[in-house]
């Protein structure tokens, strides 16, 4: 990437004819340069599909994500829960590739009271093992475990950064919301948000804060964590100091907007940044 793309999870609440191929070009229509398909209760775009989804993205110039189910833990005992969570990514992964995507996240597990060295590496093992059957089939699209919002969710940046070290073509969705809200109020001012880019900076050098995957939005918490997510203005998250942060660290990817108002938020932030010295 060599710049910062602004986009929508999932198809523009606005779009006639509410379709993933209208929805991409309606994207365009407003100005944002990338959707992320929103696969969170089902896989719901068929192999057949994919194709034509492809060919509109390209002809727009829209750059496509995908979230994987909700339904995942790759920390799960139970060997049918696991095997099923690790099949979600994997075809969220294949379906998108075929539609053109760039790049699948998900919420990679919890921690279940375990100690959190044995979840790191058992979600670890995990990821290296989807990423080894993703390659086997030529599926070329970066796989992106995302900071969680809840401290019983795995997991925060460290983590995740570290994970991306190990395993080759895998680097983290950074939801700066989730990490907010994860910390019940903290990670919300500028020196914060610097030190978030310098550790990203720090484990993936400069290719790190030029390929990054971001979820932004407006969120409610308690000090257990996550609870929704809110529209950016009715919300505490301190959007606009985070924008200077990025532009400040010049750096580059896809942001993608989960507001519930999804394109106006996604617009806001886009002038927003824009309009950023």
């Amino acid at each position: 990437m060599k710049k910062l793309l602004f986009g929508t999870a999932g198809i523009p609440i606005s779009t006639p004819d509410h379709n993933t191929e209208n929805g991409v070009r309606y994207v365009r229509e407003l100005g944002l340069d990338c959707m992320e398909l929103e696969f969170v209760r089902s896989i719901n775009i068929t192999k057949e599909r994919a194709p034509t989804i492809k060919e509109v993205a390209k002809k727009e110039n829209v750059v496509l994500t995908c979230h994987a189910p909700y339904f995942i833990n790759l920390n799960a005992i139970e060997k049918p829960k696991l095997y099923a969570s690790m099949n979600r990514i994997l075809n969220s992964a294949r379906i998108a590739h075929l539609c053109g995507g760039w790049s699948v996240t998900f919420h990679a597990g919890f921690y279940m009271k375990m100690e959190p060295e044995k979840v790191y590496n058992n979600i670890r093992d995990k990821i290296k093992e989807i990423r080894k059957t993703l390659d086997n089939e030529g599926v070329d699209i970066w796989l992106r475990p995302e900071t969680t919002g809840k401290p019983t969710q795995f997991s925060g940046l460290k983590d995740l950064l570290n994970i991306s070290q190990e395993v080759e073509g895998v680097m983290p969705c950074v939801d700066f919301a989730h990490l907010h809200a994860r910390t019940a109020g903290k990670n919300n001012t500028t020196e914060e948000f610097r030190d978030m880019l310098q550790q990203i900076e720090k484990a993936l050098g400069k290719e790190g804060l030029k390929n990054m995957h971001i979820h932004m939005a407006g969120i409610n918490y308690t000090e257990k964590g996550e609870r929704n997510h809110l529209i950016l203005k009715e919300s505490d998250m301190n959007y606009k100091d985070l924008l200077k942060v990025w532009k400040e660290f010049k750096i580059a990817g896809v942001v993608i907007c989960e507001s519930p108002n999804i394109e106006e938020d996604a617009k806001l932030l886009q002038e927003t940044y824009r309009n950023t010295l």
